[in-house]
């Protein structure tokens, strides 16, 4: 059996754009199209041509850039390239006068961190102006604003931000309330999608006008486009709400889910084939797919008790296909979402609609609309206290294993597989799941904190962390130790009290519980690391040379300080991380003189001293340790590092040299331990 037209021809589509962003996908084109022929042919060679003909074009990488522009949601237009303003803070919207310099977009330098390359060629951008100086001149006009303010005015602060996010999709104001949603796992609620499209269809279809109800709804979808801005749920949802009531207006009848769905898809990806990068439309397309496919087979439901398990079906559904999405990007999943979603629909049905009558009638409706949104944010905050499923970052073959376990009860619930078969067939990739899991790996990661140092070892299901950067970097460490799927640390290392080696650990002790806490003698008792520890109840110890302690199947040996100077860095701690199969040595900011003293013996990597300054890494040293791979963390920084004679040093011994600001993390593997 084929599927429709619609479905073939988003298949179709999404196959041209899987060529366009990998080539090998293109072998898949023969067989695919002898299944789904013609529609899947015609999408496929019409998003290709789309891509090949319209590439995104890229603007010219250093080129020194200075005038006036007008800066819309960080975005800027120059000589018809569409660019990323970079600045800290980011620029408001408003009229500036700008230099800087353009450069390509950054892709993901850490475990679990931001794709930038992606997430801005998802928009159709290809370069980054970097903002070295600024004058604001004027404000840009806004014609939303009113609206903006008939839908704020009589709310409380909190509910305001709950509001416009939840009806026009703008989430800049709820910060911490956000994160309260994405663990009680009701964010989908912020993302403008079916629902909202389905509510302010409705309104229209209710009115007696007969056809001539359908014209004004095809009408209204621009406007809500225009007024929330056209994120990838919004536009799906849109079109399919569009496609559904133009066939209802000339008399053919709605399209089906999986029809309008796979339409959808195509005018998409035909508009853009690169939205196939959005985190937002993987998650609107698959949650959508979700539903079509496990509530279809279904039983109408009857009775208050059919309706409540339909309502805990639902979520399930549709977060079923995003299971391994939603870890790979956020690190968790609310195990407990489907309860949440069944207490919270109710809540934002009635909120809605309210919420669209506000973009008009203003302050009219503020009481209910204020205790209908106090309710949705205690249950986001009691939501948010239920359990998580942390698992790391699914690799391709998790992601494959995951959908393999799907398919079978999906088959089953459409009756095509006996349920006992299908149960067996699932078990089978969970188990291999389970077993590629059993190894733990014997690995460091040097993570990109630029101008700093943070440093993961993993010892065969014992986890050291050692520094975590600057302040502002401790919500990278924080990510990439969730993709990693390090939920405790066995032990955590401060090696002295520099900012740029300790700064982010704050944010790690807060959020991640610790064993061991090994900091350097040079720590003063009121240092806020040290606080922060005992505020946790977390055991502290300060090593001297000859320390050593058993983690995993390793050992963390201190080789440094002997005795105390009174300086920083000099009194920092040396390591020499022993993982069976391989050592590691991790040098702080200690200098030569130090390292003079210091017999580590042979190791495979060596992490240079002070980021590769002139003090550190000498040729005695290198001669004592004999290390294979030099590993820097590094960022842009005024003071040369890394030094060309260090540089030099490692060059002249064959040292192969690895640098954060080059290549993002580096990860050394020393093998498995089972």
């Amino acid at each position: 059996m084929r599927p429709p037209l619609g479905l073939g021809l988003g298949l179709g589509g999404l196959l041209g754009a899987l060529s366009l962003l990998h080539p090998w996908a293109l072998l898949a084109l023969l067989p695919f199209g002898l299944w789904l022929r013609l529609p899947a042919l015609l999408g496929a060679l019409c998003v290709l041509a789309r891509g090949l003909l319209w590439p995104v074009p890229e603007p010219p990488y250093g080129a020194r850039v200075e005038g006036v522009f007008a800066v819309r949601q960080g975005f800027l237009v120059w000589e018809g390239h569409r660019l990323f303003a970079a600045h800290y803070p980011p620029l408001e919207d408003g009229v500036y006068r700008l230099r800087g310099h353009i450069a390509p977009p950054q892709g993901r330098r850490n475990p679990g961190g931001f794709d930038q390359k992606a997430w801005l060629l998802s928009l159709g951008v290809r370069g980054v102006f970097h903002v070295e100086h600024r004058e604001a001149l004027s404000p840009l006009e806004d014609p939303r604003r009113p609206f903006r303010e008939r839908l704020r005015q009589g709310l409380s602060p909190p509910v305001a931000e709950l509001l416009e996010g939840l009806v026009l999709g703008d989430k800049a104001g709820l910060e911490e309330a956000y994160s309260g949603f994405q663990k009680a796992g009701l964010a989908h609620l912020l993302a403008l999608s079916g629902l909202h499209v389905g509510l302010l269809v409705g309104a229209f279809l209710l009115l007696p006008l007969g056809r001539f109800r359908y014209l004004l709804a095809l009408g209204v979808l621009p406007l809500y486009l225009w007024l929330a801005g056209p994120s990838p749920s919004l536009l799906r949802a849109s079109l399919m709400a569009g496609l559904s009531l133009l066939g209802l207006l000339l008399g053919l009848g709605s399209a089906g889910v999986l029809q309008a769905l796979g339409l959808a898809l195509f005018l998409q990806l035909l508009l853009n084939p690169h939205a196939l990068l959005s985190l937002g439309f993987q998650l609107s397309h698959l949650a959508v797919l979700g539903l079509a496919l496990f509530l279809s087979p279904l039983p109408r439901p009857r009775g208050l008790k059919g309706h409540l398990l339909l309502g805990l079906a639902t979520p399930l559904a549709a977060q079923a296909p995003l299971v391994p999405l939603l870890l790979a990007r956020f690190g968790f999943f609310p195990l407990l979402s489907p309860l949440a979603n069944l207490l919270a629909l109710p809540l934002v049905a009635l909120l809605l609609p309210l919420g669209l009558a506000k973009l008009l009638l203003g302050g009219v409706l503020a009481g209910p609309v204020e205790a209908l949104g106090q309710a949705l944010l205690r249950l986001a905050q009691l939501g948010a206290q239920g359990p998580l499923l942390r698992l790391g970052e699914p690799t391709p073959l998790g992601f494959a294993l995951y959908y393999l376990a799907l398919l079978p009860p999906l088959l089953a619930l459409h009756r095509k597989l006996p349920w006992r078969r299908a149960l067996l067939l699932a078990s089978l990739p969970a188990l291999v799941s389970l077993l590629a899991a059993r190894p733990k790996p014997l690995d460091l990661y040097l993570l990109d904190v630029g101008q700093g140092h943070a440093l993961l070892a993993r010892l065969g299901g014992a986890e050291v962390l050692v520094d975590g950067g600057r302040p502002e970097q401790g919500e990278k460490v924080l990510r990439a130790l969730k993709a990693l799927g390090v939920e405790a640390l066995e032990v955590l290392v401060a090696t002295h009290p520099d900012a740029d080696h300790v700064g982010g650990l704050l944010s790690v002790v807060a959020e991640v519980p610790i064993g061991l806490a090994l900091l350097s003698p040079a720590f003063p008792q009121d240092h806020p690391l040290v606080q922060a520890l005992r505020a946790k109840g977390v055991p502290v110890l300060y090593p001297g040379a000859g320390s050593r302690f058993r983690v995993g199947r390793g050992e963390v040996r201190v080789l440094w300080p002997r005795h105390l100077s009174g300086e920083d860095n000099r009194d920092g701690l040396a390591l020499l991380l022993d993982f069976g199969r391989g050592k590691a040595l991790l040098l702080a900011d200690l200098p030569q003189a130090v390292e003079a003293q210091l017999h580590p013996g042979r190791v495979e990597a060596i992490q240079i001293s002070h980021h590769g300054a002139r003090t550190g890494t000498s040729e005695t040293l290198l001669e004592r340790a004999r290390p294979q791979v030099a590993l820097i963390g590094v960022g842009k920084n005024p003071y040369g590092h890394p030094h060309p004679e260090v540089l030099k040093r490692l060059e002249a011994r064959g040292i192969r040299v690895l640098r954060t600001d080059r290549v993002g993390a580096i990860r050394v593997a020393f093998g498995y331990a089972w």
